[in-house]
């Protein structure tokens, strides 16, 4: 499928699953050597990240564990400003290393407001792992330890990614057709 429809919206083939494989093959390994030793607890963002979250747990192999928060900023094709924490964290964070695993950075506003959030609890560290950043469109400095690729500032959808709570099951990455 080269070009699909969602909804009122056409989306061509922007990313390829072999190639979003092969870049989070080379997330996992550097994670894999970074954190040999630290039995990291990966914080995955849903509903965006669950299928990068998936891939990235199979190719890791250090002891870790997974856990989900899910926070909202998004409604259509735009980021509201407006985040929500929806579902919360359960697990005690002091003294653990956290890898914050997210589907895409754009503006870093989410993610900025998730490690004020985590930095109360008290972990060692913590690290951000992303599958798509733009950086073009970020609004406040972040350390994205992490970042699979770096996209330009188009919308997409697939692999996770939605447009209106539909595509998130296509195994490539969409960008949106300008009509």
């Amino acid at each position: 499928m080269d070009v699909v429809k969602i909804k009122d919206k056409s989306f061509k083939i922007s990313i390829p699953e072999a190639e979003i494989l092969e870049k989070i093959r080379a997330i996992a390994n550097r994670i894999n050597c970074d954190m040999a030793d630290k039995n990291p607890l990966l914080l995955a963002v849903l509903n965006g990240s669950f299928m990068f979250a998936s891939d990235l747990m199979k190719m890791l192999t250090i002891p870790c564990e997974i856990s989900f928060v899910k926070l909202a900023s998004y409604q259509g094709t735009t980021s509201t400003g407006k985040i929500t924490e929806v579902l919360g964290i359960n697990e005690d964070l002091t003294g653990r290393t956290v890898v914050i695993v997210e589907d895409i950075v754009e503006t870093g506003l989410t993610m900025k407001r998730m490690i004020e959030t985590l930095g109360t609890r008290n972990p060692e560290s913590i690290h951000i792992c992303t599958l798509l950043l733009k950086p073009e469109r970020l609004q406040v400095p972040l350390d994205i330890e992490y970042a699979a690729m770096e996209i330009p500032n188009d919308f997409i959808v697939g692999y996770g990614l939605d447009y209106d709570h539909q595509g998130r099951n296509l195994r490539d990455i969409y960008q949106i057709v300008e009509e």
